[in-house]
């Protein structure tokens, strides 16, 4: 089976680029992960085996926990997979609730971009000043800008899946068929 008809068949976005930048975060968050599990094995064995653990084995982990978690934002985000309390819209009326999703959304996508604006800055500092981790003396700066990218792509699916939100109430998830 060809790439492009498993991502079709597996991926329920309607819009091409989407699913592909679906796959691929998600490829980088499956990696990330398979990554996590054996290094966590590694570092087991040779701890109990050989009497010898992973220097780095925490260095890396937080990396690859960092890789995870922030290639998996977007693709959450926008598939309208982050929790949702709803117990005041019975007694609000449609229009408030409109008011309050819109509200929430300018909340959200400008704090997520102001942390990002900051976070970016952070990691350009800190590749000014040559920070290294402590063991493998990996930049720092690299993983701190990458997750400064990833909250300003995430503030932007924000938007998206608000805006969307408001204006397709009925249907969960945007970029997908309506059913």
């Amino acid at each position: 089976m060809l790439l492009s008809a498993w991502v079709s068949q597996h991926y329920e976005e309607e819009v091409a680029p989407v699913k592909w930048i679906a796959f691929v975060l998600e490829l980088i968050a499956t990696s990330s992960l398979l990554f996590l599990m054996l290094l966590t094995c590694t570092d087991v064995i040779g701890r109990y085996v050989f009497n010898n653990s992973l220097d780095a084995a925490s260095e890396l982990t937080e990396v690859a926990i960092a890789i995870l978690v922030f290639a998996e934002m977007p693709v959450i985000t926008w598939r309208g997979g982050h929790v949702v309390v709803d117990v005041l819209d019975n007694f609000l009326g449609s229009k408030i609730v409109k008011a309050l999703g819109l509200l929430s959304i300018l909340v959200m996508s400008s704090s997520l971009y102001y942390l990002a604006y900051r976070i970016f800055a952070l990691g350009a500092r800190s590749l000014r000043r040559s920070e290294e981790s402590e063991f493998l003396a990996m930049p720092v700066g690299y993983i701190v800008q990458y997750i400064a990218i990833m909250s300003w792509i995430t503030a932007a699916t924000v938007v998206t899946y608000g805006i969307y939100r408001l204006f397709y109430p009925h249907q969960t998830q945007p970029f997908t068929e309506a059913s």
